[in-house]
């Protein structure tokens, strides 16, 4: 016999017995539950005084029994049940309701964030017998104001509304609507869809920008945009972000856009995922994990590969505590790569072993780094440092200054690992050059720890170029994240030049009025001739270095 679910104390061995044969009973598909049934449950439940809810498949079959208390039932964890991104559950929800209440806020919510094919409630009257059956199920999107369609009330002989052909029917619609790839339309190279979510308490202006970027991120890492969420709160909801109907209309739009995943544009904290988790079977990450996962995918050297794996596993290490279920989402796939395909039942001894192994490993890193460096001081060779913000153009310009090849790409983060090169200056001065990862808002403190051994290279540095996208609109919070994390690293006093990149992609009255406030020189670093006033200034500052 299947074991019953929830609040079973106190009931009687006949009552549990009644309860375990309903596991026997089939529903026809064309029934939303049959007469014979929606009787004996209810009659069932006037008795005990206790909800009763039964989780039906497409098939008919009651996969689940749940009894609740008076005023509702807990529906067991269904992850073990996964339904498909953009697809419905597969299983409908009916319940008894001792009175008169048809559907709540509550079973709107089980509705939306479990994806169930409908949510139906029994009413019972005074007599023990069913009354009504009230039943909604999710509409696609663009459908009206509401995301729920409400059934008019049924009684106990209107029971054959072609249920099966009714859910049918409502998946293709979501289909229609471009809620979910059938299998003749995947996305190019099976690229996950992802939802975009802020919620923040800055104002409309910033967080815009702030979700211009996470959706930058998403597309360099792989991720096709199916939509955005934003929500204006005057304080985070400590538990969930989001408030609770918030969090509804997340996971109904997930399922209008069909969206497999969810990712915030703010740090989560362990217990927020926990409890976000608990709400919806949608993979849940941040914006830490995104860049986390980025940074994973461009690691080429062992460094970078040591790097991010320690700043993934000190980003894991708070939240081994979460439920299974958050765990696998937080293990694999995006955001979880590297460190990702260690297991599950990972422990928090071995993750702080590894931590420890890597660091030291790290810490010989920093030490051959440092032999390096000394190796130039004897040889009297200066060295430039390219800086500046994620895809300013930083690689584009090391490769036109050097005759090199470093990948460059537009793309945020398509270099992770440092490069350097050798550059002679027209009178015969011969400069180390080298290019480094790009800097963004908000870095996540764990790289930046991870990546000290790379970043204490700008120590060294005798000259460094800032190089600024002028083209993004974006370009004056960048510049002041770049000069922030030089704060941060102590290194604000070492001479800088501001490079104005992508010149030919403005219009040159702004062009000259920007060097003339930023005090730099415009060029187009994929263009050799540009960079002429550039190369004069940096050999001028050298010489007198």
């Amino acid at each position: 016999m299947k074991r019953l679910f929830g609040n079973t104390g106190g009931l009687k061995s006949d009552q549990l017995r009644r309860l375990e044969n309903l596991y026997r009973r089939r529903v026809p598909v064309e029934f939303l539950i049959s007469q014979e049934l929606a009787r004996d449950v209810s009659r069932l439940s006037y008795e005990i005084r206790r909800q009763i809810g039964l989780m039906i498949d497409r098939r008919g079959r009651i996969l689940y029994v749940i009894a609740g208390d008076r005023g509702g039932i807990v529906i067991p964890d269904l992850s073990d049940y996964r339904s498909m991104p953009g697809r419905l559950k597969g299983l409908r929800c009916i319940h008894t309701h001792i009175g008169n209440e048809a559907l709540s806020g509550d079973d709107l919510s089980d509705l939306a964030m479990l994806r169930l094919d409908m949510m139906a409630v029994i009413t019972v009257d005074s007599e023990g017998l069913p009354h009504q059956i009230h039943a909604g199920h999710i509409l696609p999107r663009n459908s009206g104001d509401t995301p729920y369609r409400i059934l008019e009330p049924l009684n106990s002989g209107q029971l054959d509304i072609g249920c099966l052909e009714l859910i049918q029917a409502l998946e293709t619609e979501l289909a229609q609507s471009g809620a979910y790839l059938t299998p003749s339309s995947v996305e190019p190279g099976g690229a996950e869809r992802a939802l975009l979510v802020s919620v923040t308490t800055a104002s409309k202006r910033v967080a815009e920008e702030s979700m211009a970027e996470l959706h930058e991120l998403s597309v360099s890492s792989g991720i096709t945009v199916a939509g955005t969420l934003l929500q204006q709160r005057k304080e985070a909801d400590s538990r969930f972000l989001m408030g609770i109907g918030k969090l509804r209309d997340m996971t109904v739009l997930a399922l209008q856009t069909g969206a497999s995943l969810i990712i915030f544009d703010q740090e989560l904290n362990p217990s927020q995922i926990r409890s976000i988790t608990d709400q919806t079977d949608l993979k849940i990450i941040d914006r830490t994990q995104l860049i986390l996962d980025i940074f994973a995918q461009r690691a080429q050297t062992r460094e970078g590969k040591l790097q991010v794996e320690l700043a993934q596993l000190k980003y894991l290490l708070p939240r081994l505590v979460t439920k299974n279920t958050a765990m696998s989402r937080l293990t694999g796939g995006i955001g979880g790569r590297g460190p990702g395909e260690t297991k599950l039942e990972i422990n928090r001894r071995r993750v702080r072993e590894r931590i420890t192994r890597l660091g030291e490993a790290l810490e010989s890193v920093r030490k051959q780094r440092k032999q390096r460096r000394s190796y130039r001081e004897r040889k009297d060779l200066p060295v430039i440092s390219i800086i500046g913000y994620t895809n300013a153009g930083k690689s584009t310009l090391l490769n036109t200054l050097t005759k090199s090849s470093v990948l460059a790409e537009s793309r945020m983060f398509a270099t992770l690992d440092p490069s350097s090169r050798r550059l002679k200056f027209p009178r015969d001065i011969e400069v180390i050059i080298t290019d480094t990862v790009g800097f963004i808002k908000n870095l996540p403190k764990d790289l930046m720890v991870a990546f000290r051994a790379t970043l204490e290279e700008l120590e060294s540095a005798d000259l460094l170029l800032h190089v600024i996208d002028i083209s993004n609109p974006r370009f004056e919070d960048q510049i002041e994240s770049v000069e922030r994390i030089l704060g941060d690293l102590e290194i604000q006093n070492i001479p800088v030049i501001r490079v104005l990149n992508k010149q030919d992609q403005v219009e040159n009255e702004t062009v000259e009025n920007l060097v003339r406030i930023l005090g730099g020189i415009a060029v187009s670093a994929h263009t050799e001739s540009t960079l002429i006033p550039l190369i004069e200034k940096m050999q001028s500052m050298i010489s007198r270095s």
